[in-house]
């Protein structure tokens, strides 16, 4: 049986304690070790697929966070890149003649380096908002998965 992200149970299933004797026995009492090892196997496989796409969805969407920012970063450069020019377009304008064309060209570099400036703290916020590269709810889902095998394990099979 396989389960999808969004439909997959929220623990693992859990483990019916062997029938006492002189009560009704299901088919599942007269399992093989084998057979039950082959269900855990696939249990287990079931299991490890699960959480490896809800890690998958889950760094998916912080990745499309961090990919604006980055983007915004990037934009914040080509601004800045065009305020540089602009601003040294003004002091060549300055050199080359004392008239007023360089404070018309000084004053477009200034407005394009607060745009740069606006951009990079838009893209600052979306990069911090992304937060943690690591998956943390599919680490906390295998965590709660190996405890509830561990615990089964020591308690024999019985929860």
């Amino acid at each position: 049986m396989t389960y999808t992200v969004n439909d997959r149970p929220a623990t693992a299933p859990r483990v019916q304690p062997p029938a006492i004797a002189g009560t009704a026995t299901s088919a599942a009492d007269h399992r093989s070790t084998a057979d039950l090892v082959k269900l855990a196997a696939e249990q287990i496989s079931t299991l490890v697929r699960d959480e490896l796409k809800l890690a998958q969805v889950e760094l998916a969407q912080k990745g499309k966070r961090a990919g604006m920012g980055v983007g915004m970063f990037g934009g914040a450069g080509l601004v800045a890149l065009y305020g540089v020019g602009a601003v040294l377009a003004a002091v060549i304008i300055a050199l080359a003649a004392v008239i007023p064309a360089w404070l018309s060209a000084l004053l477009v570099g200034v407005v394009l380096l607060a745009v740069a400036g606006v951009l990079a703290l838009l893209g600052k916020s979306q990069v911090s908002k992304a937060g943690s590269p690591v998956p943390q709810d599919a680490v906390a889902s295998v965590k709660a998965d190996i405890d509830t095998i561990t615990h089964s394990v020591k308690n024999g099979g019985h929860r």
